[in-house]
């Protein structure tokens, strides 16, 4: 039983490596190169591509996360609850692909992201 949990945490892993690391290539590379190349089509393409994916993942970190939790007995703990209160949030933001000229939310998503990889750190550490 020990390999599936293990196998459990290696795709929520994955599916939040997917998630944030996109995030950050999108910000880092994609989006200052196609401005200057490419044009918006392009990035248009590349935008609907990665939402594809990104909705793969957020369904697998769903499915993971809601498994890992009932196994370890999260749903009490308060840092877990600022989690779940961060994902929920994530949730609604993400909406905004229908505002694709709202830049800033995608900051926002990115930064909440980025506190929610941090809190599944300390939670999987064994702090609460």
């Amino acid at each position: 039983m020990g390999h599936l949990w293990f196998a459990i945490r290696w795709l929520h892993l994955l599916a939040m490596a997917f998630f944030v690391g996109g995030q950050m290539m999108l910000a880092a590379v994609v989006v200052p190169v196609a401005r200057r190349s490419a044009g918006r089509e392009v990035m248009r393409t590349v935008a609907r591509r990665f939402g594809y994916g990104t909705l793969g993942a957020l369904l697998a970190l769903v499915a993971t996360g809601t498994a890992m939790a009932f196994h370890d007995r999260l749903w009490g703990n308060g840092t877990f609850q600022l989690k779940l209160g961060l994902v929920v949030l994530l949730g609604a933001l993400l909406l905004h692909v229908r505002l694709p000229e709202r830049h800033e939310i995608e900051g926002v998503v990115f930064l909440l992201s980025l506190a929610v990889v941090w809190i599944g750190l300390y939670l999987a550490n064994g702090y609460s």
